[in-house]
């Protein structure tokens, strides 16, 4: 009977609040400084210690931390409900989790693990979001069970999700760029011609280019903070300089800059852009140029600039720094996406222009085939003697 209780108690959770994804949407990163975060208070102690460890001893970026504390708080939640601890019309969001005790977390099994898996599939997570679930629970149990001894067993031992298919990814091509360049429309063209010029040139993250000061430009180069907080030098093309030059132009003559080291900043506050503003202007370009509703996104223009680079001849490697990605294993799936290299490698086989070879025939189809066409011509008329 409890079992069945708790199932619908599930059920009936997993439909409040728009299934699992409204309260995952919430978050304390700063969406100014999104290097810094605020306190987490509302989950249960050994949680925060953890978020503590990633933070100061493993020297996780913001980002990350922020991505584990999401993803605990909703399997703690989940826990909840499948302890029958609270009601179930009660919303994700309200759900006290700081009473959960070192205790409680070690009465979690296997099952429990399966159980909340099986929920995050059932309300629409795919095979990336159920894996990164997953390994922030591996990585919870692993620093209870294994740093700090509070559990003797860890139920994510041995649990392994098959390998999400991968995905090549999307980008613009160079006539829909030049398209996305031609058809901005905005209130402050300058900012945002320059911003999506260095999506498209450079191949930044957005909370990378979001993070941008006026102090990190030297030259022709242009100092990047990526994930983890690791630096990297990215040069400036001709295209990127010239933009760069018109909006710092316009920018100087705003009336209040609040921000005065943001590069980029907003016309009416003078306050840094956020994240969701930038979407936002990516968007609008977006639609002005007739790309909306094709999955485009700030990301997708990161994805295009290192397609159009490769596509032009860059080095994989140097492709790798550019990007600032930590493994060429990830700079990698570049290689799948230049239709036009595998056009060209098939077209040059020498027997590439070979045409259609009618199969030979044996001696007994040709007999056949011989006696067949005879017969079917027609008898010749005989003629009379003449005398």
């Amino acid at each position: 009977m409890k079992t069945r209780n708790a199932a619908h108690g599930l059920c009936a959770w997993a439909a409040s609040e728009k299934c699992l994804r409204c309260f995952l949407m919430s978050s304390y990163i700063d969406s100014v400084n999104p290097g810094h975060h605020a306190p987490y208070l509302d989950i249960p102690d050994d949680v925060i210690e953890y978020l503590h460890y990633l933070d100061f001893v493993k020297l996780r970026s913001p980002r990350t931390v922020n991505g584990y504390y999401l993803d605990l708080r909703g399997f703690f939640r989940f826990m909840m409900v499948s302890w029958n601890r609270v009601e179930a019309q009660v919303p994700p969001k309200e759900i006290d989790l700081t009473h959960i005790t070192s205790k409680d977390i070690a009465s979690i099994t296997k099952r429990d693990i399966f159980a909340y898996l099986d929920h995050a599939r059932n309300t629409d997570n795919g095979p990336k979001a159920r894996a990164r679930k997953l390994s922030a629970l591996k990585g919870f149990f692993g620093y209870m069970c294994n740093q700090v001894n509070k559990i003797a067993q860890n139920p994510t031992e041995n649990i392994n999700l098959g390998s999400p298919k991968k995905t090549l990814p999307k980008y613009l091509t160079e006539t829909e760029s030049l398209s996305l360049l031609n058809n901005i429309q905005s209130d402050f063209y300058e900012r945002d011609f320059c911003i999506i010029t260095l999506f498209l040139n450079c191949g930044m993250r957005l909370a990378e280019l979001i993070g941008i000061d006026l102090g990190d430009f030297r030259d022709d180069t242009i100092r990047i903070t990526g994930k983890g907080g690791k630096e990297r030098l990215v040069y400036l093309n001709e295209a990127c300089k010239q933009s760069l030059d018109r909006y710092c132009k316009v920018r100087a003559s705003l009336p209040s800059l609040v921000d005065k080291d943001a590069l980029f900043v907003s016309k009416r506050t003078g306050k840094r852009l956020t994240a969701r503003r930038v979407e936002q202007i990516v968007a609008r370009c977006l639609q002005s140029a007739g790309l909306s509703g094709r999955g485009f996104s700030p990301h997708k223009l990161r994805h295009t600039a290192a397609t159009l680079m490769y596509q032009g001849g860059v080095d994989m490697l140097a492709l790798k720094e550019i990007l600032g990605h930590e493994n060429v294993s990830t700079t990698q799936i570049y290689t799948h996406i230049n239709q036009q290299q595998l056009r060209d490698a098939v077209q040059a086989s020498p027997l590439a222009r070979q045409k259609f070879i009618e199969p030979k025939k044996s001696e007994k189809e040709s007999d056949k085939e011989d006696g067949e066409a005879a017969a079917k011509q027609p008898d010749k008329p005989r003629h009379r003697d003449t005398e």
